[in-house]
């Protein structure tokens, strides 16, 4: 695996991480970050261990920074963005989020032409804000997707949209454990990885 920085084009400054594999890939997941008022970043713990699943597996990652803080807003576009970078450089791209980057994926997915061709979420926000309501915009997110979250989490508000993925009929994955899956994040990374490695590959 390379790794090499990027700066993802918009009105915002947002930079990334592209992870490589060895091989030449058509295929990425752009990765979106947990809460960055509460130091989410790119550097996450569970967003690394994706990015090293996918790329031992063929498939390039971009984990990215949202530019300064906008109530969710300008994190959304920064998301977009992101995966209209990836778009012009890859045949397959997939998105993927944790906790509020969950939310964020989920509201990016759901109005991006086109959308994603593979979305996964773990332990995601349900809500960002009044408008941003993630749990209502997964209706609209066509592509195949995973929900994973652990049962002893009480930080991300998760339950409203795992329950609208559960009625839509998309795959939930529930895992004892809490919020930052501890200890867990290669088991973790290997479950929402090989979901996007078998849609993108």
């Amino acid at each position: 695996m390379t790794s090499k920085e990027v700066v993802v084009p918009g009105a915002r400054d947002v930079r990334a991480t592209l992870d490589s594999p060895d091989e030449e890939t058509d295929a990425v997941v752009v990765a979106c970050p947990p809460h960055p008022e509460f130091g989410g970043s790119r550097t996450d713990r569970r967003l690394v261990a994706l990015g090293k699943y996918l790329t031992e597996r063929g498939v390039a990652c971009l984990r990215f920074d949202y530019g300064d803080w906008d109530e969710g807003y300008g994190e959304r576009e920064d998301a977009r963005n992101a995966v209209r970078w990836a778009r012009e450089r890859y045949d397959r791209v997939g998105l993927f989020g944790f906790s509020f980057g969950g939310g964020v994926a989920t509201l990016a997915a759901a109005t991006l032409d086109p959308q994603p061709d593979a979305v996964g979420l773990l332990a995601p926000a349900s809500r960002l804000t009044e408008d941003l309501d993630a749990a209502a915009a997964l209706a609209d997110v066509e592509a195949p997707l995973v929900v994973l979250y652990g049962t002893r989490d009480d930080t991300a508000g998760w339950e409203p949209l795992v329950e609208a993925a559960r009625e839509q009929g998309r795959t939930v994955v529930e895992f004892s454990a809490d919020h930052f899956f501890v200890g867990q994040e290669e088991k973790v990374a290997a479950e929402v990885g090989e979901f996007l490695v078998e849609r993108l590959g």
